[in-house]
């Protein structure tokens, strides 16, 4: 990596962009969820270990599934989104890393009951959810990420039976600007971080 990002771009990802609350009626094509996924995937996780699992919810069908998991204030936003990707993680990620991290047996470190396993997998999936936002920013998509849902019937509805969890969820689209609260402050260099 030889430069900088140019103005332009460092306010499409971060600077300008905001955290959409209502979208335009314009579809997201199945082939530009791919393309999305095959950028964030490039982001670093612990060895590798890639537990963030997506589900790209679009269907009529199964936003349905998804509307009683819903809260008040976030129901009626996120099913007129044009996609919700629910943002979960695999607490048996560890099961792929011999493909993942195949230079040493990496799997180990994480065998064991999965209560052991759970904080990394929540972590790294996490940092995963972040690249996606990104990663949709940087695809010319906004993005409304959120809590305000019941995690348990999330995962009844479409994690029963597996090692999957939902973490949060980020509605997809073309945002629409009239939905947008004022921009809030950010905390300064000072009072949020120090060089020790």
């Amino acid at each position: 990596m030889s430069h900088a990002l140019d103005a332009a771009a460092l306010d499409q990802l971060f600077r300008t962009a905001r955290t959409q609350n209502a979208f335009l009626d314009k579809p997201v094509e199945d082939a530009q969820l791919h393309a999305l996924y095959d950028l964030l995937k490039w982001g670093p996780t612990a060895a590798n270990g890639s537990p963030a699992r997506f589900v790209f919810v679009k269907s009529a069908e199964a936003k349905a599934k998804l509307a009683p998991a819903l809260s008040e204030g976030n129901h009626n936003k996120t099913l007129a989104a044009p996609v919700t990707v629910i943002v979960a993680f695999d607490q048996d990620f560890h099961e792929k890393l011999p493909y993942l991290f195949p230079h040493t047996d990496a799997k180990a470190w994480f065998d064991g009951p999965r209560e052991g396993r759970h904080e990394g997998a929540f972590r790294n999936g996490s940092l995963q959810g972040a690249y996606l936002i990104l990663a949709a920013r940087a695809l010319g998509l906004d993005a409304g990420p959120m809590s305000g849902f019941d995690n348990a019937k999330v995962d009844e509805a479409f994690f029963a039976g597996t090692s999957i969890k939902s973490n949060f969820l980020v509605n997809l689209g073309y945002g629409d600007d009239s939905g947008l609260f004022p921009r809030l402050p950010r905390l300064s260099f000072d009072e949020a971080a120090r060089i020790a």
